[in-house]
């Protein structure tokens, strides 16, 4: 080991250092506390969670009749005679037992205080145990409309520091406990999937994957031309330490030092990539990556509990479908480079510059923004109110600014905030946290490097295999279809049915998610809706 070698490994046990891009590095990780401090009586956001029923267990009989109903429908009349035979005599030999056993392991885990629900570890085991990769196949992602203020609309550090410092308010304000929780006609709903909103991470495992939570997280992680950056954003009290200007000067700085960088020397080193892997194989490149130095390791957990992550990309969507294929998946363009005696071609897209096994802010060159989030331990519902609230809270903010000349901010009169926050700059308050920029740098092996490189390609092949469009139908919508008394997620289950009925001649199989979060721990169940 060489002793430049040696001395990157030392950083990790210092607080702070100076790299040589002028940018100060040595990561510093706050220690992990237990969710949900506060008693349910003294937390807003949680006050419902311990009146909340558990999701119940159908009767045996119950779940058969329904099973009958739903195969019904495909079937012949042989086949529906031999179902009500198969189904008569489950219920009068191992489906008892069965049905006993299920309902003994609901009790254990309530007595236990280890399930939330008896389906809550299958469903799970859905998400984490399944070798595939986790990009187009089960990370979801929104495409937000254009930011409200002209001035910001096509500006990329303008566009992203009003998201983060939403997403910042937001975040303080779960610390707080103090989130409006979800009602649904009157009916609490589930809160628990916020506590791994932020500062959560999906790790790689080689026999399941794994979420892990911070939650007392502070940092945010920005990704720009494929390296890797941090600052702090919150007070350890959960306060937000950086206001809108901070951040701007911040994610300015960070672009600087990132055009810096050689872009052929950036994507050999673009680790986002691996997140892409299939999960098995990410595991073992991850475990030796940390294995392979102490700063490595550290690193790594900087990135893990960061509250989430910023991806700044430098392509400009032509339209709406360019722009949710960036979302979803990045950009895939080759630049050819004329060597001496040959031609490189150098990865020139924005695919490299993610990290899926986070919740990601992903904004480009043009202030076109979205989110992609990993989906295993939040389901869209929450996902939902976390990209509605942020961009809500940009229109309004947007709102105050125009308005404050005629009401003043502290006028009663004045446009109330979506995310009531505190903000106590740490700028201005004397030996406060330290909210600069710091990169991080990995020492990356030379078998790591390869696996950039397969990653790399292979994530294009996936690409190329793909089209992604929008589908914006305006015609008409729900006025319309309830209107003429039909339900509109019946409406358009039975659309696609017809589509593809008309396309194939065939009926297929789909389905629509139900929400259950009115159930303690509930997330979705699956309605299938062909029959």
């Amino acid at each position: 080991m060489t002793a430049t070698k040696e001395a990157e490994e030392k950083k990790a046990d210092t607080s702070s250092s100076t790299s040589s891009t002028g940018m100060t590095s040595g990561p510093s990780l706050p220690s992990p506390r237990p969710i949900g401090g506060l008693h349910h009586e003294q937390s807003r956001t949680y006050i419902s969670q311990s009146v909340l029923p558990r999701l119940p267990i159908p009767t045996l009989e119950e779940t058969m009749k329904r099973f009958g109903r739903a195969v019904w429908a495909v079937q012949t009349a042989t086949e529906r005679a031999e179902t009500e035979r198969v189904v008569e005599e489950f219920l009068s030999t191992e489906g008892p037992k069965l049905q006993s056993l299920l309902e003994e392991y609901d009790e254990e885990g309530e007595r236990n205080g280890t399930l939330g629900s008896y389906v809550e570890e299958f469903w799970s085991d859905a998400y984490l145990a399944p070798d595939t990769s986790v990009v187009m196949n089960l990370n979801p992602f929104f495409l937000l409309e254009d930011g409200p203020d002209a001035k910001l609309a096509k500006s990329q550090v303008g566009r992203a520091a009003s998201l983060v410092f939403a997403s910042a308010k937001m975040a303080s304000v779960l610390r707080r406990e103090d989130l409006c929780p979800d009602v649904f006609k009157g009916r609490p709903l589930c809160m628990d999937q916020f506590k791994a909103l932020f500062g959560s991470c999906r790790i790689p495992r080689a026999s399941k994957d794994c979420v892990e939570v911070v939650p007392n997280s502070q940092h945010i992680v920005v990704l720009a031309k494929n390296q890797f950056y941090y600052f702090t954003a919150l007070w350890p009290d959960g306060t937000v330490a950086v206001n809108e200007s901070d951040i701007k000067e911040i994610l300015q700085a960070i672009l600087k030092d990132a055009s810096r960088m050689d872009p052929e020397v950036a994507i050999k080193q673009a680790l986002g990539v691996l997140t892409t892997q299939q999960r098995k194989h990410w595991a073992v490149i991850r475990d030796n990556l940390v294995a392979s130095s102490a700063h490595n390791a550290t690193a790594m957990e900087i990135v893990d509990s960061a509250l989430f992550v910023l991806a700044l990309d430098d392509c400009s969507p032509n339209d709406v479908h360019e722009g949710v294929a960036n979302m979803l998946h990045g950009t895939y363009k080759l630049e050819s480079k004329t060597k001496l005696d040959h031609t490189e071609y150098v990865q020139a897209g924005t695919c490299c510059n993610r990290w899926y096994d986070k919740l990601q802010i992903i904004v480009c060159a043009d202030g076109s923004a979205g989110v992609n989030f990993e989906h295993s331990a939040i389901d869209g519902h929450t996902a939902l109110r976390f990209a509605s609230d942020v961009f809500a809270e940009t229109i309004v903010s947007f709102a105050q600014s125009i308005t404050k000349t005629i009401y003043g901010k502290a006028s009663p009169d004045s446009i109330a905030d979506v995310i009531k926050a505190d903000v106590r700059r740490a700028s201005a308050v004397i030996n406060g946290v330290d909210t600069s920029p710091k990169k991080l740098e990995f020492s990356i092996p030379g078998s790591v490097a390869d696996e950039i490189s397969y990653a790399e390609a292979a994530l294009g092949d996936e690409i190329f295999a793909s089209d992604t469009y929008a589908l914006e139908f305006k015609k008409y919508g729900k006025n319309f279809i309830t209107g003429n008394k039909m339900s509109p997620d019946s409406f358009v289950q039975m659309s696609m049915l017809v589509a593809y009925h008309s396309l194939y001649g065939k009926a297929c199989t789909q389905y629509e998610p139900v929400l259950t979060k009115q159930f303690y721990h509930g997330r979705t169940e699956a309605m299938r809706t062909t029959t």
